[in-house]
């Protein structure tokens, strides 16, 4: 078993899975994409994040496909849109995400962000689905922390598993106060786009660190968020090698010399900035 992380009520789950953001787009890419989520969960990335918003309910019909006869392996998570998230609303998005998942749960459901409807009539949505059994867990994603003392505040609002935000080496704003506060609630962060979607930048110190460690740059990002507390990374991959070199990441140590040479290029945040969002 890999690293694993902690939801609130003492569930461990992967710390490495697999997202699906821009899956399912292009239908020579199919049959490669298939591949690499079967290969991750092969490799134990048996966390996966989908949405109805990802091509209008296309990924979760790619993972239904992909992972059919494997749903006791997985933790499936996905998110509900704003505009869906009334009480109602919640449920009968709920169902259909379940329909093109081909499953009666979910183990993870999210708020994808925040929109007009109240917090509170979403947390009674997600709670009823929760008592129906048709969801085991719910959580809210690109949340500040204003956002999440608003929720908390709530009834029921505490039950709230985790928080998916954007959070990686170049994306270090979620420290300065919203890390801290999930950690003071015992709350793991899960972090969208951990390599930035591979945009980071080009000849940085996450090169030099991977020449120390035989390993890309990308390998090292995300192994620096895989050292984080309390965090769970959730990289697409859409290709075999991609997936293989994701995996490779949880091998990699990063000693104290790497994290204070990569924090003098990638500062953590030494004031209050607003919550980013891709």
């Amino acid at each position: 078993m890999g690293l694993e992380v902690m939801l609130p009520g003492g569930e461990a789950v992967p710390a490495l899975g697999q997202g699906t953001w821009h899956m399912a787009e292009s239908a020579s890419h199919r049959a490669r994409e298939i591949d690499a989520l079967r290969l991750g969960v092969e490799l134990g990335m048996t966390l996966i994040d989908t949405a109805e918003m990802y091509g209008e309910g296309a990924a979760e019909q790619l993972v239904a496909e992909a992972l059919a006869g494997q749903r006791d392996r997985l933790f499936l998570v996905s998110k509900v849109y704003p505009h869906n998230a009334s009480c109602q609303g919640v449920m009968q998005a709920c169902e259909r995400s379940l329909g093109r998942l081909k499953t009666d749960r979910l183990d993870l459901y999210l708020l994808h962000w925040r929109g007009s409807v109240p917090l509170e009539e979403t947390v009674a949505g997600f709670e009823e689905l929760r008592r129906a059994g048709k969801i085991r867990h719910w959580g809210v994603s690109n949340f500040d922390t204003a956002d999440m003392e608003e929720l908390f505040a709530i009834p029921e609002g505490a039950n709230c598993a985790t928080n998916q935000v954007l959070y990686n080496v170049s994306r270090r704003g979620p420290e300065f106060d919203l890390i801290p506060w999930m950690q003071d609630h015992r709350m793991p962060l899960m972090a969208y786009s951990p390599i930035e979607q591979g945009r980071l930048p080009r000849r940085s110190i996450l090169d030099r660190v991977g020449q120390k460690h035989g390993a890309s740059p990308f390998q090292i990002a995300l192994a620096w968020v895989l050292d984080r507390r309390g965090v769970i990374a959730i990289p697409k991959a859409s290709s075999a090698d991609h997936v293989r070199d994701n995996h490779q990441a949880l091998e990699i140590q990063l000693d104290r010399d790497d994290v204070e040479a990569i924090d003098a290029e990638f500062p953590p945040p030494r004031r209050k900035r607003p919550l980013e969002m891709i």
